[in-house]
């Protein structure tokens, strides 16, 4: 067993980590106002002078996993405007596209306990172009992309500062710290350095009165006095470091013009004293902020190493092992990443395959939202919440998150969003089982999941409406910690399942609208993939049966069906669950097919595709001939079954075969359950032989989904030729858009109508593997349509999953897609092997689009890269 894997059976190894958020600023669970305007209560501007309620943020934060102290690290290049505290970008309101990070940094390396961590900060020397961005961003329609960081010319003549950030653990509650400063100019430049340490703001709500206090020693550290905290001393190597100190509080004077009080240190006074060299920082050395300034010069091309020790006790030299230490948990996590990857050998694939890695672990959080109490305010700060108007969350009043939360993306989705967390956890299984294996039960806690039985949507609105694959992700991460560990976990198994099981009943009786078996979530996640908003409340009785909706719960049937015959292999009562699930499957087939009642469904016979039907008044239906990946979700609802483990279910087997034999109309609706395949396999699938073949004709066709890169989310057919449709009088026109959207519905900063999307691609790929389990070589399709070259549905899906792979790979002229086409990127030393994890990707060229950190679902490559499971 590596070092790191013995560390991950101690538990206290995680106590501390990367858990503070890149942006606190502009969330809900921060927003007191009594409009619900989150962005605007707290911001970019007034972030350095507010103290936070529910966390905390930083640039390479890390916290214990109460987040009662946080250490982070502060720069100046002595020109800008303010210390950079916190990364720069812009809100939803003020992009053209949405909210934007507007900084260029990569996460490297990390482990699973944080043993070791890397990070690298691009910092410009020159001015950073706050106002420039703003204002051009500001100018630029919808149509127009992104005025990024780098379109500002700040990195001209490499006028920056590679900033590498690094962490090591000595024992659980004893860190190092590095950073290191290259100059990439050609002239001196000054930095300073300021690590910073503080306390959440925990005193002043009115729950609590204990105060902790930082302060200094005569030995020049600074001693940290909280009756929680292990960590008692910061170190600093550097001879030259000056201690400064003031409080984690709100600047009540600058933000909201009160009278100054005397001898008050706010938040904001170490980056006043720094800028403007005022007398903000506490002359007596104490407070509950406090960092070390260093004021160094860097020469042209040259570099500079500062050190740090974060430790439990005092140390009369706390740098004497500190290479040392640094030197082993690197080889330690070269040793542990070795034996994950060695069946990984293309340099360049590891190198992508563990920054994904390095990007999920980075991006776990500290996350704290006690919704009854944000509701109401607090004893001190009452909030002045008018319920007449918009409020979010008021149904939510029972969700109490403090947890170690894996992110989206720390800055532009610092919060949980339920179907994001599930595609986390399959690439997270790799490297922690027991952290992916939590986090999914996390959601299911009774103080997450509602009363109802509904998941926890997202921070914006939790009674939003995500695609049901929970259950899916649980079984995934299951049969993957089985596969690494030799044993089934099925106390993990049994608990979840239990959960859903009401998640399920849920689902069935609030989003199934005439209890026909046909879903509307509305949502689903898919932002802007219809014609209109399909949250729209429509009128005269009219309302929308989503394909996709359908085909989710489908999906949710199989999977629920799948874990209960696994655990019915050793306890036969979930038998009876096991074909509770399997008739309700075939059920929701039924529905597909007919829509309940009348002979019109979702399937079009005449496009060969699944479309979304708008139920009229008056009894008709209109089929919204739209082709987006909400005809290919259908291919999701496939599960294979091997006769062995049909052999240990009598009952199951029985039941099946009544339903065979009393009931034609709901066996002919799927593909040969009754019939032994390839290896004695039984196939459920909503798409019989010919369905399929007609859906992948349109998902292969290059004019249509297949992208060079992956399958996009919509046909490409309407770059030419968009699809209208009226609606309440409104005409409705969808075009073929590749990257960002041309649209403000759901903020506009994600799109839908073309570009492609990890998970969706990620869940095609293991959905044609799967069909392939049981027709092998028996069914071959044209790939790409029209080519005459015939493909079995493996070598389709590895083919989908070497172009999704492809678009951070180098390519034959040493590009990588992400990027974009930039040379400095795809060529500069400095950045040529750094890799960012988009949200998605624009679907001709695979540059990456919306959030530069969402490593969370893109992350999957991850397990694309790595040789798969057998089904």
């Amino acid at each position: 067993m590596t070092a790191e894997k013995d560390r991950l059976q101690d538990t206290k190894w995680k106590n501390w980590g990367p858990y503070v958020s890149n942006r606190q600023w502009g969330n809900v669970r921060e927003d007191y106002s009594p409009n619900g305007n989150a962005w605007n209560f707290t911001n970019h501007n007034n972030a350095e002078s507010y103290a936070y309620r529910w966390g905390e943020e930083g640039i390479a934060g890390i916290s214990d996993v109460k987040q009662l102290l946080c250490f982070a690290f502060s720069f100046w290049n002595k020109k800008d405007k303010m210390v950079k505290e916190r990364f720069f970008g812009l809100s939803n309101p003020q992009g053209n596209h949405g909210e934007d990070i507007k900084e260029i940094f990569y996460y490297l390396d990390n482990t699973p306990t944080h043993s070791y961590m890397k990070m690298v900060y691009k910092y410009p020397i020159n001015e950073f172009p706050y106002d420039d961005i703003l204002t051009e961003n500001g100018r630029r329609s919808k149509k127009e992309p992104e005025y990024e960081l780098f379109d500002t010319g700040i990195f001209d003549n490499d006028e920056y500062f590679d900033i590498f950030i690094e962490y090591c653990k000595a024992d659980h509650n004893d860190i190092l710290a590095r950073v290191t400063v290259c100059n990439r100019s050609q002239r001196e430049a000054p930095i300073v350095v300021a690590p910073t340490a503080w306390f959440r703001n925990n005193w002043k709500w009115g729950y609590n009165t204990y105060k902790a206090e930082l302060s200094a020693s005569h030995d020049g550290s600074i001693t940290i006095g909280h009756d929680s905290i292990s960590i008692k001393k910061l170190y600093s190597r550097n001879s030259n470091a000056q201690c400064v100190f003031c409080d984690n509080e709100t600047n009540t004077s600058k933000l909201y013009g009160a009278p100054a009080v005397e001898n008050t240190y706010f938040k904001d006074g170490i980056n006043n004293y720094i800028i403007h060299q005022t007398n903000t920082v506490n002359p007596e050395k104490r407070g509950t902020k406090a960092s070390f300034l260093i004021d160094e010069m860097v020469g042209a091309g040259e570099s500079k190493i500062f050190e740090f020790r974060l430790s439990p006790e005092e140390n009369d030299d706390p740098f004497e092992n500190f290479d040392e230490i640094f030197n082993t948990r690197q080889a330690e996590a070269e040793e542990f990443y070795q034996e994950i990857q060695s069946d990984t050998v293309n340099e360049d694939e590891r190198n992508v395959q563990r920054q994904a890695f390095a990007g999920l672990l980075w991006n776990k959080q500290f996350y704290h939202y006690n919704i009854g109490k944000w509701l109401k305010g607090d004893p001190n700060f009452e909030a002045p919440r008018n319920f007449s108007e918009y409020v979010r969350n008021t149904e939510w009043n029972h969700l109490h998150n403090k947890d170690i939360i894996s992110m989206p993306d720390k800055w532009e989705y610092p919060w949980y969003a339920t179907w994001d967390l599930a595609f986390h956890c399959v690439p997270f299984s790799i490297i922690d089982a027991e952290f992916a294996k939590g986090q999914l039960l996390l959601l299911t806690k009774e103080w997450y999941m509602h009363p109802n039985g509904q998941l926890p949507a997202y921070e914006w609105n939790m009674s939003d409406v995500n695609p049901p694959v929970h259950a899916w992700s649980c079984f995934r991460v299951f049969k993957i910690d089985e596969k690494n560990n030799g044993k089934p976990d099925l106390l993990f198994l049994e608990k979840v399942f239990q959960k859903l099981l009401l998640n399920f009943t849920w689902w069935v009786n609030r989003k199934d609208k005439n209890g026909k078996n046909i879903f509307g979530g509305g949502f689903l996640g898919l932002d802007n993939i219809g014609a209109f908003d399909r949250n729209m409340v429509l009128k005269d009785g009219q309302h929308l049966e989503q394909a996709d909706g359908t085909s989710w719960m489908a999906m949710y049937a199989l999977n629920m069906m799948r874990i209960a015959m696994e655990l019915a292999q050793y306890y036969q009562v979930y038998e009876d669950m096991a074909i509770k699930f399997f008739e309700h499957y075939l059920y929701i087939a039924e529905a597909m097919e007919n829509l309940g009642e009348g002979t019109k469904g979702l399937w079009n016979e005449e496009d060969g595709f699944f479309y979304d039907v708008l139920q009229l008044g008056n009894g008709d239906s209109v089929s919204l001939r739209l082709r987006s990946i909400v005809g290919l979700i259908p291919m999701f609802a496939v599960e294979i079954v091997d006769h062995r483990l049909l052999e240990k279910m009598p009952n199951f087997r029985t039941r099946m075969e009544w339903i065979l034999k009393n009931k034609p109309e709901l066996t002919k609706l799927v593909s040969h359950w009754d019939e032994e395949g390839h290896g004695r396999k039984h196939l459920m699938s909503i798409l019989r032989k010919n369905r399929l073949t007609k859906v992948l004709s349109r998902m292969l066709d290059e004019n249509e989904f297949l992208s060079s890169y992956g399958i996009r989310a919509m046909s490409k057919v309407y770059e030419e030729n968009p699809f209208v449709f009226s609606v309440h009088g409104t005409e409705n026109m969808v075009y073929y858009t590749p990257a960002e959207s041309d649209s403000r519905m759901f903020g506009g900063n994600s799109n839908w109508r073309g570009p492609i999307w990890f998970p969706i691609n990620f869940l095609i790929v293991e959905s044609l593997q799967r069909f392939h389990y049981y027709y092998g070589n028996s069914l071959k399709v044209e790939l790409p349509t029209g080519s005459g070259d015939k493909k079995n549905l493996d070598e389709v899906a590895q083919n989908i999953s070497k172009r999704l792979c492809s678009l951070f790979l180098k390519d034959e002229h040493g590009q990588r897609a992400f990027n974009g086409g930039n040379p400095k990127f795809n060529y500069d030393e400095h950045f040529r092997n750094y890799i960012t994890f988009f949200e998605y990707f624009h679907g001709d060229n695979g540059r990456g689009v919306g959030a530069s950190h969402q490593t969370g679902w893109t992350a999957t490559v991850a397990k694309l890269i790595k040789p798969r499971l057998t089904f």
